[in-house]
């Protein structure tokens, strides 16, 4: 299963959501794949996305938040994961992407060494420690099929979720990213300060039952 192919799964769901990505590949993917202004890549602070993530998700519960994280990240701040699982964001979905390697700072050298290699290479479980952790639903996914029903059923519920996706450890066609850090900043805090959707009220159309998509209706304030 490849990195690339998982997001663009999950691409066309998060037009409502708060993400916040680590460094790297996973960055430099999603980018590829269309910039919004509701995208934070967080470049210079491995391990920390689901730490900026669980600040979003608790200052506006109303705001579907997506974490997009790496094994190595992960493994840098174990930590994040039981202050997760301490605050019990309900409104957060941490999305780990393990290709069992520090592949994005310590891989791809031609004619030398091939990858670092992390934990998760010889046994390490994040799933299994997020959910002795307390998160309410943890899973590993292996194939694309079962990442995509994970991935659009956490994005309907509203419970803490991760989703270990277990992936090759390949590069990204490029790491060129047009975004100056400064202004994805600000450009963050901006969409971030739009009214959240109405998460009653908003129904996600899910490509699991095969139906047409349904209407969405008009957003409105949370003060309405």
């Amino acid at each position: 299963m490849k990195r690339i192919d998982c997001l663009k799964v999950v691409y066309p769901e998060l037009e409502d959501c708060a993400v916040v990505t680590i460094m790297g590949a996973v960055a430099a993917e999603l980018y590829s794949l269309g910039h919004r202004a509701n995208f934070f890549y967080l470049e210079h602070a491995m391990g920390l996305a689901s730490s900026i993530g669980l600040g979003i998700a608790l200052s506006q519960p109303n705001r579907k938040v997506v974490v997009i994280d790496g094994d190595g990240s992960v493994l840098m701040n174990l930590g994040g994961l039981t202050t997760l699982a301490r605050s019990q964001p309900r409104n957060l979905v941490h999305l780990i992407f393990d290709n069992e390697t520090l592949l994005s700072v310590g891989g791809g050298a031609p004619g030398g060494y091939r990858w670092f290699t992390t934990a998760t290479s010889t046994g390490t479980d994040l799933a299994g420690i997020a959910k002795a952790a307390g998160f309410p639903h943890a899973r590993t996914v292996r194939g694309l099929d079962d990442f995509e029903t994970a991935a659009l059923e956490a994005l309907d519920r509203n419970e803490l979720t991760c989703i270990v996706a277990k992936v090759e450890a390949e590069m990204p066609k490029s790491f060129l990213m047009d975004v100056h850090m400064l202004e994805n900043r600000f450009e963050f805090s901006r969409a971030l300060q739009q009214p959240a959707p109405r998460r009653d009220a908003l129904r996600r159309p899910t490509r699991l039952s095969k139906e047409p998509p349904t209407t969405i209706p008009a957003l409105k304030s949370r003060e309405d």
